[in-house]
Parts: C-alpha cells; structure tokens; sequence
C-alpha cells in the first residue's frame, strides 16, 4: 500500500509526508506559513437584550470579537457601516445583532436582507430562525424569491420582520409593486446588504441603481433606513460601499476572529520540453494533488476558472478515487447546474457524506458548506482578492488547512508562481462599478419611472436627470404632464432588464437522451463557444454532444455521447474607433480611450483530445455576428517603429504582446478575464499604425478599460518582466505564446517592440 494515500490523521501529518516526497517538492517554488492567530474579544455590550444575551451563551457565545463589537458601536451611533474581514470570522452576527436587538425593543420595525445568491440567503433564514427559536421571540424571517411559494409571499408582505431577499428579485418583484409592501417600506429600520465586494463589474453597477431606486421608495413612504454592508478583504472597501449605496460609510476592518495555520503552497507544473517552455498540465497536476488528498481522508474543494475545466477535472477524478471513495462522493458545482441539485451538494459537503467537490467560483461566497481542510486553485483566479476567498473556504477558526496554487501555462500564472512577492505583498484589487454607465442608468430610470412619477428638480445618483427624461419622453416610454414624468408603455420594465450580465437571457440546454429535460444553461455571450452545433457540453462530468441550436429561441438541444475529446471555439473580432474621449503620448507611444464598436463572430471549433490535449480535428461554427459597442483603450506605435520590421514579423511581435498584455490586465481589474478582451492590429484603421486594443466585454463599457489607460506604463514594465523572466528560447504559453502561434522569433520580436517604447 501507498503510504502517502493512507489515512491522515491531520493536515499537519500530510504535509510532513509531502515534504519527503522530492518529485512533488521540485515543483514547490514557494512555502508561505500564515502561523495560527487566537481571538481577540471584549465584553458583550452592557445595552444587548438579555434574550438575546441568553441566546448568544446557548450558542458558545459569551464575548464578541473586536470587529462584531465595533460594528455594533457603529450602528448604535446611526451610521452606515461596511465590515470588512476574511472568510469564516463571523461577520453575520455584525448585522444580525444590531437587528435582532432592535426588533426585540420594537415589533413594528423590519428590516431586508439582500445576498447575491439564493443559497447564502436561505443559510441565513436558517442562522435567524435559529436564533428566534432560542429566544422564544416571535420574530418572522422568511427568504423572498422565484422559489416562493404565491400562498406564502402575501405572508411576508404583510407580517414579515426580514425579508431576505437578492437583488434580481428586489429588482423584479419587490420595487415594481411596492405598494403591497407598505410595511415593509413604512417601517423599514435597516437594510443588510451582505457579499458587498460581489457587487463589482456590471452586476454592481446594476445593484447601485436598483438601491437607488429603493432609497427613493424609501423616501416615499417616510423612512430612512441605516445600511449595515458586510465585505471580504478588498482594497477600497468603504469608497465602493459608499459608491454602491449613495452615502458615507463607517469602515470597520480590524478582525478579532481566531484563525488556524494556513499554508499556501505555490506550485508549478514541471516542464516536458525545455525549448518549447512546455509544461505538464496544470489540469493533470490538479487532479493528481486532489486525489492524493482525497484518498488520505481530507476533504477538499478543487477550483477552476471555468464550466468546462470543472467537468473535466470532475470527470478525471472520479475515475481516479471511484474504487477508494466512490465516483458520487466527488461532484461538481458550478453555475447552470439547477438550483435543487446545487443545494444536495451543498448539503452533502455539511453532512461530510460528499469529500470533495470541483467548484467555479459560485462556491467563493460564504456559503455554508462545513469544515473542508484543503484547497487546489487549479490557475490563478485572476484576482488577488478571489484567491484569499477561495483559500479561506478550507480550514476555519481552530484548524489547520492548505491550499495549493496551480500554475496554468499562462502568462499571469507564470508571473505570480514564480513572484510570489508580488501577490503576497500586495494588497488586493479595487472593486469598480460605472452606475452611470448611460445604458446601465436609462434602464433603472425606466424602472424608477414606473414605480415613482418623476418631478422637475429630482436627481438619482449623480446624474442630472432632464435631459435624460425628456429623451424618454420623446421616445414614447415617459409622458410629461406639468412638472411630472408618468411612465406611459403597458409592461413593467424590470421584467426585460438582467442585473447579471448585459445578455438579456440565457440559452437554455435541453437534454433529449431521455424526452425533453432542462439541464443547465448558459449565458448570450457564452452560447457560441459552449453550445454550437457540434460542441461537446459537459455537465456533471457526463458529456453532452449539440445536436441542434435554436438561436431565436435560446434553446440547445444535447443528447448523452461517450467521447474522448471536448471543443473549443475561436471568435474573429473586427474593432472601429467611434470617438476618442481622452488621449496622451508616453515617449514614442501615443494611447487613447474611447468609444468603440466590436463586430465578433465565432468561426471554427477544435476538438481536443482529453488527457493529452492535442488538437484532433476542428469545423466551422455556422452562427450570427454579435455587435457591441463599448468603450477601450489602445496604443499606437510609432511609423519609425512600423518602418523596422516586416509586416509579418510586427504581427507576430504585437501578437505576442497582445498575449502577454491581456494575461497582465485582471491584476490591475477586479474583474473575470474575460471581462476584457485585446485585439491588435498591424495598420489599424482609426490610427494607420500598429496598435493594440483592450476593450470592455459589455454594452456602454464598466470603466475597465480607462483603468488600464491609467495604468498603462505599468502595465508594459511588468510584461517587459515577465518576457525577459520567462526561461523558454523562443517563446512559450507562459509569455508571448506558443512558436505555432507567434513563430521562432515571436519572444525576441515582442521584446524589441517593448524595447522601441522607451526611446
């Protein structure tokens, strides 16, 4: 027998034995130790409700942490408050404790819970009906969204004292009919808002409009309600927080909660081929890590960065432990699984009857899902802020844990695997949102319209809203009468409008192996790379092949298939200029942001073989042109510049470049890579020179793309870095890119580019 797979009795035990086993420590290139940290704790204050009191004991409570205290100081004094503090160091009793406390002196007031997600909500109703029971208090908590029954929502409308709701649902089904929520919007003393650092990119931007709209109903209806807002670690938490909800904010973020060792092991693939700067999969070193864990006894969660790397890793993995543990106590849990199977899931890690479980970052928020001991992020999860969030959900306050940091072949990876410095040195990012995005902003005024008539001299947010208005009266969605904007069309607009993404739908993927059955679905964005004719979907690691695609009517339609390879689609993205808003000349290089049109279409597949990843065939995709116009950024090199090189020789130089840049760009954004995206161009149309594009992947850009205007002189000093630190000859995936892709002399091309921007 194996002893490495033997029973542990501790992650402690398991990392002695990894420290003895030299062909997994060669690829270690850094050890970082967090040492364990005891509480720091003060008295509960003297003004806490003696049920309450007697409640918080029952439950192991007698004292508070430094941070719950200061909360509760705060929200005594009437002000808005953000807390800020890692995972599992109870940041939910900073809210509920100010709640419950003034529900228990007033049985009138109420108060709404907002969470990004329907799982943390429904872990929360649980945490409070907990509490009420201990109490004996007759307080009424009850989660309000799709899966409410109609019987139960007139309930909680009329007698609920929390409403825990999400945004989407706020948005949709609260506001529009606000005048069934008298009560709520007459009495309403708090407002929790929960996950605030989710709230970034699009999503957020549509968040901070959709709280506008409810301060608005609040003030309609006479109330004035304190936001208790509660984070994980980001950089600019109470300037984000105070963005989100359109006032000044109390910053709490000195953390009283114990925590156990925690080891982040960096880890990097070994290299198969020296000259092409190959390495072994970082799929297959994931997979190969978890399974060791596994079948020590440790239960662990697997991270990675999309729906297909999940299913593949999940698909590996229970083949690998299916005769140890058995192929069910592995699963996966990603978005588009449906909501019943993601709460068995999320059950199955509490109870400890599931041991692991491969996960996109639907599982990075604090849902409750016990005590996991270990963590593999297979490739960075493009932000410093992510990685800590996915880290903290192993090991909570007493015990020990480790999380693996797989390195992919990509440039980023590469960078922070071998400068470790860098990520732990650093801060993590900003969370930005752009409310005032004019798409963004003229969808929530529709909205507010609705709900509230609009009166000359009313603002919402920042804007100046006259003009706004009297564009939607002349396109027929307002009527003006006297010094009143009236909403005037037949339908409620809050049904067309999606908070998650600038898609208005999702496709939806039907499996018909056995009849018609709904299994998933995927986002407008996502549906030509993952659901074209021809694709392999998988889904909880069985694979699907797409029979046929309704485009108009969002629908794909799957049947089982047992295959040994899965696809992968390319797009052609055509780019235009459309106005330039800010420029300026950095040495020989001249850079603008702007207003741009995006014309993408995907054009072929390729079939790529599982486990050895080779390319074993490819066709084309038959699909429509999808056209954005968003705002980017770009740079322009000189004409002497252009003058040096060859055509083909300055395309594979900016290629390379372009590769190097857009794996860079997310450690300056908080934001999914594929928030942005980079086109270059030997002889662009808007400048007559070669130039590189970044621009935002939504409608009306987020700010994206201006913060790497901003950034842009760093940004090239730290790919310059990374090309000159990467060990291949000629190039490789982790700097300019593979030789097939950027030729023999694509690394040294890339890096004379660099070169010429200093003169």
């Amino acid at each position: 027998m194996n002893p490495y797979t033997q029973k542990a009795e501790s992650v402690e035990e398991w990392l002695e034995l990894l420290r003895s086993r030299p062909e997994l420590m060669d690829n270690v290139t850094f050890w970082h130790t967090e040492p364990a940290r005891p509480a720091r704790t003060t008295a509960l204050p003297s003004s806490i409700h003696p049920k309450l009191v007697e409640a918080l004991r029952h439950k192991g409570i007698a004292q508070l942490y430094t941070h719950q205290a200061a909360s509760f100081r705060e929200v005594a004094f009437g002000r808005h408050v953000v807390t800020v503090t890692p995972t599992a160091s109870g940041k939910t009793l900073c809210y509920n404790l100010p709640v419950v406390q003034r529900l228990l002196e007033d049985d009138s007031a109420r108060a709404l819970y907002l969470f990004p997600t329907k799982a943390l909500a429904q872990d929360q109703v649980a945490e409070l009906q907990e509490l009420a029971n201990l109490m004996e208090a007759d307080i009424k908590t009850h989660t309000y969204d799709g899966d409410t029954p109609p019987t139960v929502r007139q309930a909680i409308r009329n007698a609920g004292h929390i409403v825990v709701t999400n945004p989407d649902m706020l948005h949709s089904a609260i506001l529009p009919h606000h005048t069934k929520w008298v009560k709520l919007f007459e009495n309403i003393k708090y407002i929790v808002i929960d996950e605030v650092h989710a709230y970034r990119g699009v999503f957020g931007s549509h968040v901070a409009n959709v709280i506008r709209r409810l301060k608005r109903i609040c003030r309609f209806y006479g109330s004035e309600p304190q936001f208790l807002c509660a984070s994980a670690t980001i950089r600019n938490p109470r300037e984000h927080a105070e963005r989100l909800i359109g006032e000044e904010v109390a910053l709490v973020d000195d953390n009283g909660a114990p925590t156990g060792e925690k080891h982040m092991v960096f880890y990097n693939p070994p290299v198969v081929n020296k000259q092409l700067g190959i390495r072994r999969s970082s799929v297959l070193e994931s997979q190969k890590l978890a399974a060791l864990l596994l079948k020590s006894g440790i239960q662990t969660i697997v991270f990675a960065r999309s729906r297909v790397r999940v299913e593949i890793l999940l698909t590996y993995l229970q083949e690998t432990v299916k005769h140890e543990l058995g192929s069910k106590t592995i699963r996966g849990y990603r978005g588009g699984y449906l909501p019943k199977l993601r709460r068995e899931i999320e059950r199955g890690l509490r109870s400890g009857e599931i041991r692991g479980v491969v996960s996109t970052n639907a599982l990075e928020l604090g849902i409750d899902i016990g005590q996991l001991q270990a963590c593999v992020l297979n490739g960075y999860p493009g932000t410093i802020a992510s990685t800590w969030q996915q880290s903290g959900r192993a090991g909570r306050r007493q015990t020990s844990s480790v999380t693996f940091l797989v390195a992919s072949s990509n440039p980023l990876d590469q960078y922070l695997i071998q400068n470790p410095d860098y990520f732990l040195g650093r801060p993590p990012e900003e969370a930005r949102i752009h409310p005032d995005n004019l798409l963004i902003l003229l969808d929530h005024l529709k909205c507010a319209a609705y709900e509230l008539p609009f009166e000359e001299g009313d603002s919402f947010g920042g804007e100046k809203l006259t003009d706004l208005l009297e564009f939607l009266t002349e396109e027929k969605v307002l009527h003006k009468v006297g010094s009143r904007w009236y909403w005037m069309e037949q339908a409620f607009p809050a049904h067309n409008i999606s908070l998650r993404s600038a898609a208005q739908e999702n496709f939806v993927i039907i499996d018909q192996t056995e009849g018609h059955r709904v299994i998933g679905e995927v986002d407008r964005f996502g549906a030509p790379t993952l659901i074209h004719e021809e694709a392999i979907y998988l889904h909880e690691g069985v694979q699907y092949q797409v029979e046929k695609l309704d485009y108009p009517e969002k629908k794909a339609y799957v049947r089982e298939v047992n295959v040994d390879y899965f696809t992968d689609a390319s797009m052609a993205v055509e780019l235009k200029v459309l106005h330039v808003d800010l420029e300026a000349t950095s040495g020989p290089l001249q850079r603008q942001f702007g207003e741009v049109t995006v014309m993408a279409k995907p054009t072929i597949f390729k079939k790529i073989r599982l486990r050895t990843h080779e390319n074993i065939g490819s066709g084309p995709i038959h699909l429509p042109e999808e056209i954005l116009h968003t705002s980017g950024y770009w740079f322009s090199f000189s004409e002497e510049e252009s003058a040096k090189r060859s055509a083909n020789d300055m395309q594979m130089a900016l290629l390379g470049l372009a590769n190097v840049l857009i794996h860079l760009a997310p450690l300056h954004l908080m934001c999914d890579p594929l928030d942005i995206r980079v086109v270059p161009q030997v002889k662009a149309t808007h400048t007559k020179r070669p130039t590189i594009y970044f621009y935002d992947r939504y409608p009306g850009g987020i700010g994206l793309s201006q913060r790497l205007y901003e950034k842009h002189g760093e940004l090239l000093e730290e790919a310059e870095r990374l090309i000159r630190g990467c060990g291949c000859l000629s190039g490789c995936p982790a700097c300019v890119g593979p030789i097939e892709e950027v030729g023999l002399l694509g690394k040294e091309l890339a890096m004379s580019l660099l070169q010429g921007t200093k003169s």
